[in-house]
């Protein structure tokens, strides 16, 4: 399994967005430190999420980045990804695993201890965990954990903890403070009118 990178890059395909062009960006920043996850919007057809999914890899492969798809895992073997995430209405962690094998990386939505060791029991790698503060990127989310929720999570795992929702350069310290090994950002490298500093800038929390 490739070593995960602290930095994760979750694509947003929203109108008026070009994820290609943020992913570009990134990489040519972070190269192998990113992980670049690529998630769709729900209305999305497999056969898009297939196009975007193979343009990604190939744009991961030079820089050696761990390329991984959400939710639809079937893409993910269709494009050669590294592997894939799994949320709570995707297919469970254990069933996951089969379907990727035991050598892909699998990562799982977890927000308390106890559905997270649950998933680390099932096969799950790492674990995204959130959100933690207001975000607007996805509609329907819980309410936020803060760095205390990450803090619970990442007391009771021997996984890596990549915190998400709302984070931006100035919450990574805390975010890390409390025990995450990593980040996932969505707006905060989407919107930035610099998408390239912003992962700098990104990186320098994160490994400072």
């Amino acid at each position: 399994m490739p070593s995960l990178g602290r930095l994760h890059l979750v694509t947003d395909t929203r109108p008026g967005r070009d994820p290609l062009a943020v992913v570009r960006a990134a990489l040519g920043v972070a190269g192998p430190d990113l992980v670049v996850q690529v998630r769709v919007e729900d209305a999305a057809t497999d056969r898009e999420a297939y196009d975007l999914a193979g343009r990604v890899v190939a744009l991961c492969a030079p820089y050696r980045a761990t390329c991984l798809v959400n939710d639809r895992l079937h893409v993910a073997l269709a494009v050669g990804a590294d592997g894939g995430h799994v949320g709570a209405d995707d297919l469970p962690v254990d069933a996951a695993r089969r379907v990727l094998g035991p050598d892909a990386v699998l990562g799982a939505t977890a927000r308390e201890p106890v559905t997270a060791r649950a998933a680390v029991d099932a096969g799950a790698g790492y674990l995204g965990v959130g959100p933690c503060h207001h975000t607007s990127t996805k509609d329907g989310l819980p309410d936020p954990i803060g760095p205390a929720g990450i803090r619970a999570v990442a007391d009771a795992v021997d996984v890596p903890v990549i915190a998400i929702g709302g984070v931006t350069a100035a919450t990574v310290p805390a975010l890390r403070a409390a025990g995450a090994y990593g980040v996932a950002v969505v707006g905060a490298l989407s919107t930035a009118a610099d998408p390239a500093r912003a992962t700098a800038e990104l990186l320098r929390e994160l490994t400072c």
